[in-house]
């Protein structure tokens, strides 16, 4: 083999001969070293690729395991929230139950069973339809159970409201009116009308009816009312008149000892004075009067009527 060299510009050429040492070791340089440089890079590269191929496995692993927990945790505060809305409604429920019997005993105790105001019936409901939506379905069954029970506890609140505020009507007209005795014990020791007078001896006028009983005992208010006179005399002793509703007026006379004062608010049944003997009296009595619309009554029909 023979290698020609052109030397300089005027193109002299010099020529090598090559023995097969020389070819041999020539081809060596020329296709022997970028083969060797390629067979060791690549024997590199195939040895790192389990490697590689074991770190991306464990990293896939481990967002899947990250993913898994993320999920376990969602389903469990799902479960644990169900499970929350659950006791929710057992405690809406026995609510409910408990406001439906009360506010059954409540209308009949009131005397409104004429079917406005039933609690063992479920309320009325209607209007148009309307989708909620498919991304509410936490549990379809539960939503509607959640909406019957508010809309249930709504209702019952309605007919409450609009109960008690009848009741509370009601028992402001019971209260202004004058019912039962005026005196926590005692007995009617003189009736209302002619009698013979204690004093004298002779037929007279009495205005009242006196309930006698132990000094000092309570003597009460009839019905809710102001007290609009107080005075202390010789024929009626300490006596307290209350003015109520309705034009009636009532006047309690003979008491030891007053426990109101002038312009004060009184309620049925609260004590007003202590029952004594003072002013012109035989004995420990309180002298009850009713006036309506200013002429006196027989306080007989309002003592006898029921006190609510």
């Amino acid at each position: 083999m023979k290698i020609l060299i052109i030397k300089g510009n005027h193109g002299k050429t010099t020529s090598v001969h090559l023995n097969l040492w020389m070819k041999a070791l020539l081809s060596i340089c020329v296709f022997g070293a970028p083969l060797a440089t390629g067979w060791w890079v690549g024997a590199n590269q195939i040895h790192q690729l389990p490697d590689f191929f074991q770190n991306l496995s464990e990293g896939m692993q481990a967002d899947l395991d990250q993913q898994r927990d993320q999920v376990s945790q969602v389903t469990q505060d799902t479960e644990k929230n169900v499970r929350a809305l659950s006791l929710s409604m057992a405690e809406m429920q026995a609510r409910i139950t408990r406001i439906e019997a009360l506010g059954q005993r409540v209308a009949v105790r009131a005397d409104l069973t004429g079917g406005e105001f039933d609690f063992s019936s479920a309320p009325a409901l209607g209007g148009p339809l309307t989708n909620i939506g498919a991304d509410s379905n936490l549990s379809g069954e539960l939503i509607q159970r959640l909406n019957a029970l508010d809309r249930q506890i709504a209702d019952r609140e309605m007919q409450l409201n609009l109960l008690s505020a009848l009741i509370f009507d009601q028992q402001l007209r019971d209260d202004s009116s004058p019912s039962g005795l005026p005196a926590t014990a005692g007995w009617v020791s003189s009736h209302y009308g002619t009698r013979t007078d204690p004093f004298t001896g002779l037929e007279a006028w009495h205005n009242g009816i006196d309930i006698a009983g132990r000094e000092g005992s309570a003597v009460l208010a009839v019905a809710s009312g102001v007290v609009t006179y107080t005075d202390a005399s010789t024929t009626y002793g300490n006596v307290i008149e209350i003015t109520h509703d309705s034009g009636l007026v009532t006047l309690y006379a003979h008491n030891k000892e007053l426990f109101v004062a002038l312009g004060a608010i009184v309620h049925k049944g609260q004590q007003i004075a202590a029952m004594g003997t003072t002013g012109r009296s035989t004995g420990p009595h309180v002298h009850f009067e009713v006036y309506k619309n200013g002429r006196s009554v027989d306080p007989a029909s309002y003592i006898q009527r029921t006190v609510r």
